[in-house]
């Protein structure tokens, strides 16, 4: 059992950091194809920096493991929605632009219903993962038209932005500069580290669940989905330590549609799969739930406040507790 939990130490690790690589190898990449900053920002920043997610749900998927290719899915964005945001709440009440929320958290809320109505009928099959990357490629354009029209600020431009204070190297430049040969070795290192961080991590996944005697989609759900979340944990929670709580809340809700839309639809290209009974009957109902409270508490006072962080902090508790069994 120690072994595993190294092994998916490990794997985590290796996934983080081959993530952070691939994204800066791909933003000067970008930069040398000439494309805008704020496209680069949208979409090799906002899509890479999912890759921790997006390796994990993949190679779980091709390895025969719905439960851990799901869970991760779906447990990310719990843990986005009731503990990342809640931690974010908690160090600074967080303010919120109305508009912003219905639309964000409304297109967050309709990936759920589509990703329940798969489940329910064909599951994470190829068709279902081409229209959510169609869905996905729709949101980034929607997105990419706000910005350009000086609209308010999508959750998909937030979690760039979010991401780039973070980590300077990730700042698309108008001038590049550096090597192109430097950007696609980082490019290809950071690749090689996510694929074999990713099959670490899902062995190790796989292996615990078989020695604990619990099934797969409670390590996805739980384990594994807080890890590969833990850069949006750090990022929201710098944010609103910043007293930039829109950045942060929309850290938080873009993160959650690229899960769905974007990680999902790979997932589905890839390697279609079922959606697990127990993520249908309980856990993605709580992901609705769970979006539309967050909804309801930014929406009712213009702000979420640090009471409401502590009740969504609790939530995430109970929750956790309550899949691996403790009650």
């Amino acid at each position: 059992m120690m072994a595993d939990i190294l092994f998916l130490l490990l794997g985590l690790v290796l996934l983080i950091a081959g993530g952070d690589l691939l994204v800066r190898g791909a933003v000067r990449i970008a930069e040398r194809l000439s494309l805008s900053p704020m496209l680069i920002g949208l979409t090799v920043v906002g899509m890479g920096t999912s890759m921790p997610e997006l390796a994990a749900s993949v190679q779980a998927s091709l390895a025969g493991s719905p439960g851990i290719a799901i869970g991760n899915i779906v447990g990310s964005n719990i843990a986005n929605a009731l503990l990342i945001l809640g931690a974010a709440a908690l160090i600074a009440p967080i303010a919120v632009s109305t508009r912003a929320l219905w639309r964000d958290g409304g297109v967050g809320t309709m990936a759920v219903l589509a990703l329940l109505a798969a489940g329910a009928t064909v599951g994470l099959s190829r068709g279902v993962g081409i229209a959510f990357l169609i869905a996905m490629a729709g949101y980034i354009y929607y997105a990419y038209r706000q910005e350009r029209a000086g609209g308010p600020h999508s959750a998909a431009f937030d979690r760039a932005v979010a991401m780039e204070e973070l980590d300077p190297a990730l700042v698309p430049q108008e001038q590049p500069g550096g090597r192109l040969s430097v950007a696609i070795l980082l490019f290809l290192a950071g690749l090689a580290l996510i694929v074999s961080g990713g099959t670490l991590l899902v062995n190790a996944a796989i292996e615990m669940a078989e020695q604990l005697g619990v099934s797969d989609a409670v390590i996805g759900l739980t384990i594994v989905a807080v890890g590969t979340s833990f850069p949006e944990l750090v990022t929201s929670a710098v944010a609103a330590y910043r007293k930039e709580g829109d950045i942060a809340l929309g850290n938080v809700l873009g993160s959650n549609i690229y899960n769905i839309l974007f990680i999902g639809g790979i997932t589905g290209v890839a390697a279609p799969t079922g959606v697990p009974a127990s993520i249908m009957a309980f856990d993605l109902w709580l992901l609705v739930a769970a979006s539309l409270i967050v909804m309801l508490f930014a929406f009712s006072g213009g702000r979420l406040s640090r009471k409401e962080g502590a009740v969504l902090v609790a939530s995430y508790g109970a929750y956790t507790a309550y899949t691996v069994g403790l009650f």
